[in-house]
């Protein structure tokens, strides 16, 4: 089978979804290991304003979770485009079906 540049592009952009979602998963983790460590509340932990110590690690997660809304945005498009494109050959493939149930239905039931 014969991967088209549209697919792989979609490969290409679902494993960097992946990798953005796996370094966010271990960043967390580190980051609330750090939390309760410290003991500090969540609201004032998680705020890079008050926490100046990991304020790099809360906007590199941040900027993860836009990463991987914008990499999964580039995907539903790709599907939609993809879904549309299918339909749009199913459509060009039925008329001449459709036409001719219609006749016979219409020759059965006397229209």
């Amino acid at each position: 089978m014969e991967i088209s540049a549209s697919d792989r592009e979609l490969i290409a952009v679902m494993r960097q979804y992946f990798a953005a979602k796996a370094e966010l998963d271990s960043l967390k983790k580190q980051l609330e290991a750090a939390r309760q460590a410290a003991g500090e509340a969540i609201e004032v932990f998680y705020d890079p304003r008050q926490n100046a110590e990991h304020a790099s690690d809360l906007q590199r997660s941040h900027r993860l979770k836009a990463e991987m809304l914008s990499l999964m945005q580039r995907a539903e498009a790709w599907g939609r485009a993809a879904s549309a494109a299918d339909r749009r050959d199913r459509s060009e493939a039925e008329p001449e079906e459709w036409q001719s149930f219609e006749r016979r239905a219409d020759e059965f039931f006397g229209a």
